[in-house]
């Protein structure tokens, strides 16, 4: 499990609490706020949640403190499946989606925090825009120089489909690249366990023939070799992928081409 933490000589003071009033039935979640404009330090914020009228995610709790107790409480969500990436987080100490952990699979209080080693936007909000780039540097496109490929539908095996299960599922919600001790400290030239399974997933396709190009790309000792299979990724990825398994894949790629 990958803990949140701060710099040892540094203190991350407590705000403001939001007493929950005439409730039995209270959770407590401390939260992570930070706002540039203010000028002040970050500080966690304390509030009580009657769970009688709240929803059974942790999501639906940061929206009952959005729309009820807080209006100043910065997170980005959409879709409350699981399939948008957006509302990633650290909850307890584990990067994962605040729409699909239910409340109750924690005990005590429930501390919320940005997703680790990002530039923080605003409270929850972290900068992802390092991150996409990477994404975008990959060309994460299908390549074909087969005339087949303008001309009619390119078909596959289903042998061929299947090699892209555990591949196609992942959202880039960054849950797995932000737990990667070897992505904090090399994140400017290691591409990182997300971006390298969608590189992966461009490798196995059978309709994509830039293999030669993608490998050149990835056969450097920080962009893929900085991964020490720590395993942090797969341990934390809410989607149960294997980034891990995946950079392996491109390494036995390296070896045999």
């Amino acid at each position: 499990m990958v803990e949140f933490s701060l710099p040892a000589n540094s203190v991350l003071k407590t705000g403001k609490i939001y007493k929950a009033a005439a409730a039995v039935n209270i959770r407590v979640f401390e939260v992570y706020r930070w706002n540039p404009d203010s000028g002040e330090n970050p500080r966690v914020d304390s509030y009580e949640i009657d769970m009688d009228h709240c929803g059974p995610m942790v999501l639906d709790a940061i929206l009952k403190i959005k729309n009820e107790i807080d209006s100043s409480l910065s997170f980005r969500r959409s879709c409350r499946e699981g399939v948008c990436g957006s509302c990633a987080m650290n909850i307890n100490g584990k990067n994962t989606l605040a729409c699909i952990k239910a409340i109750s699979d924690y005990k005590g209080v429930i501390r919320i925090f940005p997703l680790p080693h990002l530039e923080v936007v605003k409270d929850l909000v972290a900068d992802m825009s390092h991150f996409f780039a990477q994404y975008a540097a990959i060309r994460p496109w299908l390549t074909s120089d087969s005339q087949a490929a303008v001309d009619s539908e390119q078909l596959q095996t289903i042998a061929e489909r299947d090699r892209l299960d555990g591949l196609y599922e992942c959202i880039l919600c960054a849950c797995c690249s932000t737990a990667c001790p070897s992505y904090w400290w090399n994140s400017d030239k290691y591409l990182g366990p997300a971006i390298l399974l969608q590189a992966y997933r461009w490798l196995a396709d059978s309709r994509d023939t830039d293999d030669r190009h993608r490998l050149e790309q990835l056969d450097d000792s920080f962009r893929l070799y900085r991964c020490h299979t720590i395993m942090n990724c797969t341990d934390t990825c809410p989607k149960g992928l294997n980034p891990a398994q995946a950079i392996a894949e491109i390494k036995k790629l390296l070896i045999s081409r």
